[in-house]
């Protein structure tokens, strides 16, 4: 388990290199937020990171989700799901997570929609979109971005606030850059389109090994866990 000073010299460390990269991009650190990606850590590791400088946490995990949560892991910071989620287990997330930043079809669309009618909520979410067009991985094409917002407008339960992507690990930078200005680039087109009830405040991109070139290309929500946590360590199976 990582200590509590260790994980605070971790996030000191890289608030300082999400200022740098702010900077270099003409752009306010403040503007951009730390989300602790939490898959695997325990409670207790959680709610001692939660002290730190950390704007909220990610989970990728319906049942850590729901464990946390009643552990009081977060200590009141807001907790948004990242992971893949499966239409089965939509209840369980809504109106629990301030935000579901991974629909990323239709079909999940219209679960969280029917959930969130049933809990009388409305859920914040973000769109995800498969940036790489990767077959291993979720969320719309890019071509069907326009498509799933004017679904989601029409949406009395769920309110999008933005975009979110996972891009393919690339070997160079300039690839990997690549790909993240190509959602810089739908997502203000999204904005450019004003469709009502669809706000396109949030762009979530970048993790531990991208998160500077994600906010050189726009990102202001950035998912980072090895980089504050340490290496994951899976269970067996």
């Amino acid at each position: 388990m990582t200590t509590l000073e260790e994980m605070r010299a971790n996030v000191a460390a890289i608030r300082a290199r999400m200022e740098a990269a702010a900077h270099s991009a003409g752009r306010r650190p403040q503007e951009i937020l730390l989300c602790a990606a939490s898959k695997t850590q325990d409670a207790d590791t959680v709610r001692l990171s939660a002290q730190l400088d950390i704007d909220l946490f990610g989970e990728n995990r319906v049942q850590e989700l729901v464990q946390k949560c009643a552990a009081g892991a977060y200590l009141a910071k807001p907790l948004h799901f990242i992971g893949h989620l499966q239409t089965n287990k939509v209840r369980q997330v809504v109106g629990a997570a301030a935000m579901i930043e991974s629909v990323g079809s239709h079909h999940l669309l219209a679960e969280v929609e029917k959930c969130a009618a049933r809990a009388g909520v409305c859920q914040d979410i973000l769109i995800e979109v498969n940036i790489g067009q990767e077959a291993a991985k979720s969320g719309v094409a890019p071509a069907e971005l326009d498509a799933i917002l004017e679904a989601a407008a029409v949406m009395a339960h769920v309110h999008v606030r933005g975009l979110m992507a996972v891009p393919p690990v690339r070997d160079n930078d300039a690839d990997n850059r690549r790909d993240l200005a190509a959602m810089r680039a739908l997502f203000d087109k999204a904005r450019d389109r004003r469709i009502e009830r669809v706000d396109m405040q949030w762009l979530s991109m970048g993790m531990s090994g991208d998160f500077e070139n994600a906010i050189r290309e726009g990102a202001n929500i950035v998912r980072i866990g090895t980089a504050i946590y340490g290496a994951r360590s899976y269970p067996a199976r």
